[in-house]
């Protein structure tokens, strides 16, 4: 498998004349992410997709620069060629992949509700008319969007990352806030007053994302499937949840590269 990540990383540097291998891997990320992306109490970029993409560069032979972007702001970003790779817990959809890339995927997922416990909120059925806090254009704010009627949210209110929406939930300013199951697990696990109320099942997968058909997706494709073969993923799933991951989900199998619908 080291032999075949060599012959991509000269194939990347091939496909693409003119770029130097020690170059770093420019890496954007929504700090303020936890547990995939933060700031430690030194101030440090932490998190289980910055472990992830660092040891990518190294088995690729590069550094990598991570830069704070705000999650809206990824996809320009990587399209754009500002990044080489966004990472923030991006869904894979097929409506993303017309447009960008995804490596393999490395975590399975699904949205949340989360509320106060002294609001009475028991879940999805007890948000009509209410307030609901979204992440600007995660997955929870396209399903929040497109589930408005139905459950006859009063308010969707966007905000740029879980940090300042639960600030909010907890000054009672929105009644919930949808958002990946993964986060608030860690986010509430040493906090009162918080809990999920109920899990919103989407289907998701998370992967790193790329410009499209850039050349450095076949060389990150590679390395992951090596990480999950020598479990190096599953420790990080124990590192940062403290839990084993299932037998049968993405951080353990090694999957196909997505492709975009024909």
């Amino acid at each position: 498998m080291r032999s075949t990540i060599a012959v991509l990383a000269a194939l990347l540097i091939e496909v693409a004349p003119g770029a130097d291998a020690a170059e770093p891997i420019v890496a954007g990320a929504n700090i303020g992410n936890v547990p995939w992306e933060f700031q430690d109490a030194d101030g440090g970029f932490v998190g289980f997709e910055l472990d992830l993409v660092r040891e990518v560069g190294k088995r690729l032979g590069r550094e990598v620069e991570v830069v704070n972007i705000p999650f809206n702001g990824l996809f320009s970003a990587v399209q754009s060629g500002r990044i080489d790779i966004a990472l923030s817990s991006i869904t894979i959809t097929d409506k993303r992949l017309r447009s960008v890339s995804f490596a393999q995927p490395y975590y399975d997922s699904a949205q949340s509700l989360t509320v106060l416990e002294q609001s009475g909120n028991a879940g999805l059925a007890d948000m009509r008319g209410k307030v609901v806090g979204v992440d600007t254009g995660s997955t929870g704010d396209m399903w929040t969007s497109a589930n408005q009627a139905s459950y006859g949210f009063g308010e969707i209110r966007r905000y740029e990352g879980l940090a300042p929406a639960m600030l909010d939930l907890q000054s009672m300013r929105i009644d919930g806030y949808i958002s990946d199951i993964p986060a608030l697990e860690y986010y509430i696990k040493d906090k009162r007053g918080f809990r999920i109320a109920e899990r919103i099942e989407t289907g998701e997968s998370y992967s790193m994302m790329f410009a499209r058909d850039n050349p450095l997706v076949d060389a990150v494709d590679a390395v992951i499937a090596e990480l999950k073969r020598e479990s190096y993923l599953a420790g990080l799933h124990q590192k940062w949840f403290g839990s084993v991951p299932a037998p049968g989900s993405a951080t353990v199998l090694v999957k196909p590269l997505p492709r975009a619908p024909q």
